[in-house]
């Protein structure tokens, strides 16, 4: 396993998958939570069974795999399902984590968890992760930054992103639990060139 493992994390429409495509660009293992849920829950994946057990046939796709649109509504509007959901996603998505970091060459590996804050407020509460990290490297931009990328990518409203927004962690708390800080208010070169600064001080301490 890296000897280091760095958290890099951040608010919707904030950036974070574009940092990880420059960290990728350099060599360094990017493991991400989103893309391992996903593999877990798409046709023949290993946790469907479960979720059907627990939560019903009815969240699924014809193809079999789990109808993410419908899942995330459920989740959202119902937080008894989410605990459920995440009892069953979290303990697969930290082994799948832990195996492909196992794999991971020096000098460190940048682990891609969208929501590690809100996972991460108490100790007692389970998060995606329970390997040691040795850094938070969080990807800030302005509120009405990220309002605006979600919707022009995804077609939603304001009113639906400030609703997806209220519900994670607040630009304040993420900043204040970063050790590393990625501002991406401006363009892919201006994020590019703090990427290449914090590789540079992530190989050389």
């Amino acid at each position: 396993m890296a000897k280091r493992v760095i958290v890099l994390t951040g608010g919707i429409g904030s950036g974070k998958s574009l940092a990880a495509d420059h960290f990728a660009a350099k060599g360094i293992t990017v493991v991400d939570a989103d893309a391992l849920s996903r593999q877990l829950t798409a046709p023949g994946g290993a946790a469907l069974a479960a979720i059907r057990s627990a939560l019903g046939p009815q969240w699924f796709a014809q193809d079999g795999g789990l109808d993410r649109d419908r899942m995330r509504a459920l989740v959202f509007a119902d937080p008894s399902a989410r605990r459920q959901l995440e009892a069953i996603l979290h303990p697969m998505i930290r082994r799948a984590a832990q195996a492909a970091l196992a794999l991971a060459p020096d000098p460190y590996a940048i682990y891609m968890v969208p929501l590690w804050i809100e996972t991460h407020r108490s100790p007692t509460q389970p998060g995606p992760t329970e390997e040691p990290v040795e850094g938070v490297i969080v990807v800030d931009c302005a509120q009405e930054t990220q309002i605006q990328r979600v919707m022009q990518r995804s077609g939603l409203t304001r009113e639906d992103v400030l609703a997806i927004m209220a519900t994670q962690a607040s630009r304040e708390e993420r900043r204040e639990k970063a050790t590393h800080l990625l501002n991406n208010d401006g363009g892919i070169e201006q994020l590019a060139q703090q990427v290449d600064a914090l590789h540079e001080q992530l190989i050389h301490s």
